[in-house]
């Protein structure tokens, strides 16, 4: 009805204008004849003088043409929206969410419409039915963390805690359910079982046995359920992707096209292991023999190919590296294949421990079975006649079965554009607020995030630690608790279970160090640490300790150790304008309250051994 009206605003204006243009016409005529216009009907007739019948009939055309004209589009409009009134009712019929009554009442509706139905107006086209979302995805989740790690069980577990009616969703595009990291590269390759590849259960350094998951399936809910179960819970969606974020509707859609709205949100994608360029560049016989390590499929591939090859090198000399290659080396003894391990620095860990640690920890890694190169700086790798070589830029080939690169790890920011996020331009990620907030209804936590230190200025961690720490932050804050991340985090690396570090802050190489070192005992190893706490995963049990009042030891502290000594135990400080911004625990365990003290407190210290006293490490 209103097109109609809207069709005869539009031509009427034409039609008065035509009318107008024949009637002036018709007196012009009617003058030249030398005689008066009496009426306009007559000057109409087509009987009438010559000259003035022609207009008279374009003026009959014209008018009728509009009148025609409009009348078809007016039908033609009518019938349109009929048959697309018809198709939307089809199409909410279609819908999952509709009632069977509802959907009878719309069917009922449309039948009427199509028997009232102009008889003459062609047939509309088959709706097309759309694709109905797996019946496993929840349509909404109050709480969706998007990634299955630790940051997000940490929050999922803090989420309950504070709301313990929440319905919280996970989302994952791993196929396991949410497990720790660190025992990929450390316990779990010192295990005698050899059912441990398939169950992921390992004895710890203090014997103990623990899974690799951080809760049994047992303690999920099914992601079908969630809206259903009675007191809400944590489900775990797995071997599924968020591909692109609503950040105005609050919803997200899945690498199989379903959507899942939200009323908070966690990003917490961790990030992916770096490769070489070279060995991106080498083609695909180079590509299908080298492991980026990161996952649970990863651990299990790696244990399977040391079981066929001949050789392994690992490029990397950095925590996992590092890590691996002592794993690996002293399974290489028994198995009878060699383990290489490359990398530019001059040792081991060179851009975290001082020179002469550094050394110390290669020296350690070669006793573990692994041969070390150093300044090793790859320039081409190939596939010949069975194996990869490698060619190093100072002109040395290495020839190998496998690859392993551990050269670190880029954080996940895909869905920094469709969510329309700020990404660190310096230490990647995403930029969040000291609440890790990133904008309205949407938090970071885990490797992802790039946060403001109070302490430190802006960083980015990539640790257990913390994981777990900014994941519980982000959680507590996702039900309203408004905390500011003032948290220093720690992390650690075992080679082994005889020689461990635990650090803090900022720990570079390039920084100034002051070194103080005691002998170490039998009870200064990983194995006597997580004999002391009960657990391996020592950022557990640390991250609830709060450092009381410090007190130093009243032994005297001994002159300091010469390089070629063992480095048994003790305390590296790392200086910044000759304030103490980072420490290692080199062996030295449980004392991780007290050296995030130090960096909190941010004062100048004339004597650092004094301060080493707090550690109590010249103790029997």
């Amino acid at each position: 009805m209103f097109k109609c009206k809207t069709v005869w605003d539009k031509l009427a204006p034409l039609a008065r204008a035509s009318s107008t243009l024949c009637l002036q016409n018709a007196r012009k005529s009617a003058l030249r004849h030398g005689r008066r216009l009496e009426m306009v009907q007559k000057a109409q007739m087509s009987s009438g003088p010559a000259g003035g019948g022609g207009e008279n009939t374009l003026y009959y055309v014209l008018v009728g043409a509009t009148c025609l004209g409009g009348g078809v589009y007016v039908y033609r409009t009518v019938s349109g929206d009929k048959e697309r009134y018809n198709e939307r009712m089809i199409e909410i019929a279609s819908r999952s969410k509709q009632g069977p009554q509802a959907a009878e009442a719309v069917a009922e509706v449309v039948a009427e419409s199509k028997e009232a139905a102009v008889s003459k107006a062609a047939p509309a086209a088959e709706p097309v039915e759309p694709t109905a979302a797996p019946s496993d995805v929840p349509a909404h989740a109050p709480y969706l963390l998007i990634g299955g790690g630790t940051a997000s069980f940490a929050a999922a577990r803090s989420i309950r805690a504070r709301d313990p009616g929440a319905r919280v969703l996970i989302v994952t595009e791993e196929s396991d359910l949410p497990y720790m990291r660190p025992p990929l590269s450390k316990e779990l390759w010192f295990s005698d079982d050899p059912k441990a590849i398939e169950t992921l259960r390992f004895k710890q350094w203090n014997g103990k046995e623990r899974s690799i998951y951080f809760q049994p399936a047992s303690f999920y809910v099914s992601p079908a359920d969630l809206a259903k179960v009675e007191n809400g819970g944590v489900a775990v969606l797995t071997g599924r992707k968020v591909v692109h974020m609503d950040v105005r509707g609050n919803k997200v859609k899945l690498s199989d096209g379903a959507e899942i709205s939200y009323e908070k949100c966690l990003i917490a994608t961790g990030g992916v292991p770096r490769n070489l360029q070279v060995i991106d560049r080498a083609g695909e016989e180079v590509m299908k023999r080298t492991t980026l390590f990161r996952k649970i499929e990863d651990f299990r591939s790696l244990e399977k190919i040391s079981r066929e090859v001949k050789s392994i090198t690992i490029i990397g000399g950095g925590f996992l590296g590092s890590e691996l290659a002592c794993a690996l080396g002293r399974r290489s003894t028994d198995l009878g294949f060699e383990v290489i391990q490359m990398f530019p620095e001059k040792g081991n860990m060179g851009k975290v421990l001082p020179e002469y640690l550094s050394n110390w920890t290669t020296e350690k890694v070669r006793k573990e079975g692994a041969s070390v190169i150093t300044d090793a700086v790859v320039k081409n790798v190939s596939y010949k006649n069975g194996k990869l070589e490698i060619k190093l830029k100072d002109g040395r080939l290495i020839k190998t079965d496998h690859i392993v690169a551990a050269v670190g790890l880029e954080p996940s920011v895909e869905l920094a554009k469709s969510a329309g996020l700020e990404v660190d331009s310096d230490f990647g990620g995403y930029r969040v607020n000291s609440e890790l907030q990133a904008r309205s209804n949407i938090w970071v936590a885990g490797d992802a995030a790039c946060f403001y230190d109070i302490n430190l200025g802006r960083r980015r961690v990539e640790h257990h630690d913390h994981a777990v720490v900014s994941g519980r932050l982000a959680g507590e804050n996702m039900t309203g608790a408004s905390k500011p991340y003032w948290h220093q985090s720690m992390f650690w690396s075992d080679l082994g279970p005889d020689v461990g570090y635990e650090a803090i802050g900022i720990v570079d190489s390039s920084l100034p160090t002051v070194g103080v070192f005691a002998k170490a005992t039998a009870k200064d190893t990983p194995k006597a640490a997580t004999e002391q706490s009960g657990t391996g995963i020592r950022s557990e049990s640390e991250t609830e300790a709060v450092a009381g009042v410090l007190k130093a030891e009243t032994t005297a502290t001994p002159p300091p150790i010469q390089q070629k000594e063992d480095y048994g135990k003790g305390v590296i400080f790392y200086l910044r304008d000759q304030v103490v911004v980072g420490i290692v625990l080199w062996n030295v365990f449980n004392r991780m309250p007290i050296a995030r003290k130090i960096i909190k407190d941010g004062e100048h210290h004339a004597d650092l051994n004094e301060v080493a006293k707090l550690f109590n490490i010249h103790e029997d």
